[in-house]
């Protein structure tokens, strides 16, 4: 953790827990960062916090031994990695009404029983009959990496789970049928198992720590794949162990799993590219693309798309 190539850590944790004014916390968040070397996506609510960060290795130290004096944020879940730099471009803290959103009121205190790592995998290599192993993430986040026999459901927007779980009650018995749930960090699937025992299910597990946690205790047994991230990383294996892409590039075929934002500025779109064809068409998600008139200058090293640190002219 000392050499320079692994100077900094990506933080990333949940807790649903009353906040009585989370203005304020945004406001002693904002405080604390701006004599450290930190960058974050941090959102705080009523419901409680949600946070992605990184930092330099004493930076997130000091954070977290500066959250866990506040007695309400002692439980954490700290999920860490080492990386080269910073993983996001600046600190952000925000007020947010909804952690999770759903338009729906699930209690998360009422959701699926956690399951820690080693029992998740000890469940996954059992006989599968009467389980529905549900991967409750976007379909970009899916194409790269999931748990073998894993079903995402065919949503475009996770506001509409709660009609998808009363189609599952129709499909299967609610009351036979072990549910299996898994995310990225765990925080969907709290509020997302909440919803299938509130119509019914009774058997319902959540990966406790989500794939993040999974990786960092059991690596990537009975994974496939890389798993998507919502910072400049995008995609990371889940332990130093490789594994093959199982996605392919849009335009050639040729396995691939490494996202581009289409440099066209009126697209934006998310696309699978390898290098080669990237750079055959700038960075663009098609030749169209490449014919409009607001196009992005190609990086050969993509990340996220965020208009005012990445486009000065536009």
């Amino acid at each position: 953790m000392d050499s320079d190539q692994q100077k900094y850590c990506v933080l990333a944790f949940y807790l649903f827990i009353e906040i009585e004014d989370p203005h304020k916390e945004v406001a002693k968040h904002k405080e604390f960062f701006q004599s450290r070397e930190i960058t974050s996506r941090i959102y705080i609510s009523h419901q409680g916090i949600n946070a992605q960060m990184s930092g330099t290795k004493k930076a997130i130290q000091e954070y977290m031994d500066w959250m866990q004096e506040d007695p309400r944020f002692v439980n954490i879940d700290f999920k860490i990695h080492a990386h080269h730099e910073q993983a996001f471009p600046r600190a952000t803290v925000k007020y947010r009404k909804q952690l999770v959103a759903l338009d729906h009121n699930a209690d998360p205190h009422r959701g699926g029983e956690h399951v820690r790592p080693a029992q998740w995998k000890q469940m996954l290599q059992e006989d599968t009959q009467n389980t529905l192993l549900l991967d409750v993430r976007n379909d970009y986040e899916w194409k790269i990496g999931h748990f073998e026999g894993a079903v995402r459901p065919e949503l475009d927007m996770f506001r509409r789970f709660p009609e998808y779980v009363k189609q599952l009650r129709e499909q299967y018995d609610p009351e036979k049928t072990r549910v299996m749930m898994y995310c990225t960090g765990g925080i969907r699937c709290e509020l997302y198992s909440a919803l299938m025992k509130e119509v019914g299910f009774t058997n319902v597990y959540q990966l406790q720590g989500g794939v993040i946690r999974y990786g960092l205790e059991e690596g990537t047994d009975l994974w496939k794949g890389k798993l998507f991230v919502f910072d400049d990383r995008l995609a990371v294996p889940l332990s130093e162990e490789a594994k093959e892409p199982i996605s392919q590039c849009h335009r050639c075929g040729t396995p691939c799993d490494v996202y581009y934002n289409c440099a066209n500025m009126d697209c934006n779109a998310l696309f699978l590219s390898c290098a080669e064809c990237a750079r055959a068409v700038s960075g663009c998600c098609s030749s169209t693309c490449l014919e409009a008139p607001r196009v992005r200058p190609f990086a050969e090293n993509p990340k996220p798309f965020r208009r005012k640190h990445l486009c000065t002219e536009c």
